[in-house]
């Protein structure tokens, strides 16, 4: 175990990083990759992944009891289900739920984005469609999944086509993509894909959330300069046809490979961003948290977590603020929270939600009725965690 832990350690402080690839170890992780939402009536809704399915269950007392698992994909496919790549479900404003999934291709690190629907509560799904118009195989991995007020899906992902083109002239390129494509006919259909931008980081989880105004915030990891692996954002929106990239982190931690830890991204009710991310510039390994000013440094920038932490998430209700990330123990890992009450100014002392002795996926914070929760998939089982559990 201890073994264990420690070769955990050094894949989550970004010692052990992806040259072009994503590393080996993403791959012999165990399938804990999952994702969760709440309907308005409280249902939680979890998708995991197992034996070429994407797995859907619900539960209606707060993950204390799961329903039966529901075959997302009714035909055996490949899926994607461990690391910064994992399933994807949020549920539209006319109680669609909407999945989306990477799909491993036979070519090593190449990938296709999936997409299912269901219109009638989960009852049935339709078939899987790719959302890209490119079927080149290369890489197209590490989706991200949204939709606005109005019912618009958005779905992004890193793309490497711009890549393999630049290649193929003999040109050097830094990093891979980012694309999108949106669906205005509540995921029936896709529009052709567009880019986002050049050069982000390879295999860094992209981070979407939804603006007050309709738009979607998009925070990733991008390549700067001399392999200078900071962050980018931008604004979608499907009435627009173009979006202003802006450098949004300014940490200049300089490694010449993906360090596999995306972004997380938070907007509040008066547009704020809250942002949390991994940097070990200095070789200081870091969970960071600022108020995104795209162009300039984060505002209220602060310390959140060092040596030990990884994979945070960030959620926002009011002036509340909730991060929420892993930390390697000597026993295992611990899911950790801090709490702000004055919108991100300052923080309250990290806390220990839960603990495990085995594996862990990526926490997920959501927020329903104003609480917070921390959906926490592990090898003994998966967990809905309150941010107010012990208080």
């Amino acid at each position: 175990m201890l073994i264990r832990a420690a070769l955990l350690a050094i894949c989550l402080l970004g010692a052990n990083v992806a040259t072009g690839h994503e590393h080996a170890q993403a791959t012999r992780e165990a399938p804990l990759g999952a994702s969760a939402a709440f309907a308005p009536d409280g249902r939680l809704w979890l998708v995991t992944a197992s034996a070429d399915h994407v797995l859907l269950r619900h539960s209606d007392d707060f993950g204390r009891t799961l329903s039966p698992a529901m075959r997302v994909n009714a035909v055996p496919e490949p899926v994607s289900a461990s690391g910064e790549n994992r399933p994807k479900i949020v549920l539209g404003p006319q109680g669609e739920i909407l999945v989306s999934w990477t799909g491993p291709l036979a070519k090593p690190y190449t990938g296709r984005i999936r997409f299912a629907r269901s219109l009638d509560g989960g009852a049935h799904f339709s078939a899987p469609i790719t959302v890209h118009h490119d079927r080149a195989e290369i890489t197209h991995r590490f989706d991200a999944l949204s939709v606005d007020a109005r019912g618009n899906i958005l779905v992004a992902w890193i793309d490497k086509r711009d890549l393999v083109a630049a290649e193929a002239r003999g040109q050097s390129y830094a990093g891979a993509a980012v694309w999108y494509a949106w669906s205005r006919n509540r995921g029936k259909t896709f529009e052709p894909e567009r880019k986002l931008a050049d050069h982000s980081c390879e295999c860094c989880r992209i981070a979407l959330a939804e603006n007050a105004d309709g738009g979607i915030g998009v925070f990733w990891r991008h390549v700067y300069g001399d392999n200078l692996r900071d962050h980018a954002f931008a604004e979608l929106g499907i009435d627009r046809s173009t979006a202003k990239v802006a450098r949004a982190t300014f940490d200049g931690w300089q490694i010449a490979g993906c360090p596999h830890h995306g972004p997380a991204l938070a907007i509040g009710a008066d547009g704020t961003r809250h942002a949390v991310w991994f940097s070990a510039a200095n070789d200081e390994p870091r969970i960071r948290y600022g108020r995104l000013d795209p162009g300039q440094p984060p505002a209220r920038q602060q310390i959140i977590a060092e040596a030990g932490a990884a994979h945070a998430d960030i959620a926002v209700s009011g002036d509340t603020v909730w991060i929420s990330w892993n930390r390697i123990s000597a026993a295992g890992m611990d899911l950790m929270l801090r709490e702000s009450r004055d919108a991100g100014a300052t923080f309250g002392d990290e806390r220990t939600l839960a603990a495990t002795r085995d594996a862990a996926g990526s926490p997920q914070l959501l927020v329903h009725d104003g609480r917070a929760f921390i959906a926490w998939n592990t090898g003994d089982g998966f967990r809905l965690v309150a941010a107010d559990a012990g208080r």
